[in-house]
């Protein structure tokens, strides 16, 4: 099998474990949810079809939302985090010139790119999921909070994950 394929799949069982098992249960006063599994898709390697991105997205959100009891929430956020992903790597890699790059890892892109790079797609993941989810008007409020400060913390492990578990590259 390719190493690629490995790595990938090591990342999503460990993802969905660390999802589960230790964030479900994590709320800061009922305003702000990690959910760190979307760094699987987030750092889905560039050359991934765009077919087999959303396969994987959907299956993602399909097994976080088994655990989560929230049928098809999680999936349709997914799905909607691959299109957009597909839109920020066609914008940006283009136009900076990363093309050579195997996948969007803050070791590989940089700090900056990454931190754009995420921050812009869990902000459009969360301000979909919380939306689904509460799916009223009247709750605009609340729900904007909520996606502000999930965002922020999502974010927060995102770097702290990626300056833990990834090797320093320099890029050329």
């Amino acid at each position: 099998m390719n190493r690629a394929i490995i790595v990938n799949l090591a990342r999503f069982i460990l993802l969905v474990f660390i999802q589960v098992f230790l964030l479900k249960n994590i709320t800061l006063y009922n305003l702000s949810s990690p959910y760190l599994y979307i760094l699987f898709i987030l750092l889905l390697p560039f050359e991934t079809p765009n077919l087999v991105l959303f396969a994987l997205s959907f299956l993602m959100g399909l097994t976080i939302d088994a655990f989560y009891d929230t049928p098809g929430l999680h999936a349709t956020a997914c799905v909607l985090l691959a299109f957009v992903r597909i839109l920020f790597i066609s914008i940006t890699v283009q136009k900076e010139g990363f093309d050579n790059e195997p996948e969007p890892t803050l070791s590989i892109m940089g700090f900056r790119w990454f931190f754009t790079y995420a921050l812009i797609l869990t902000l459009f993941h969360h301000f979909f999921l919380f939306n689904l989810e509460v799916f009223r008007f009247s709750e605009i409020r609340y729900t904007l909070v909520r996606v502000v400060l999930s965002t922020i913390f999502t974010v927060f492990l995102m770097l702290i994950s990626g300056l833990l578990f990834f090797r320093s590259k320099e890029r050329k």
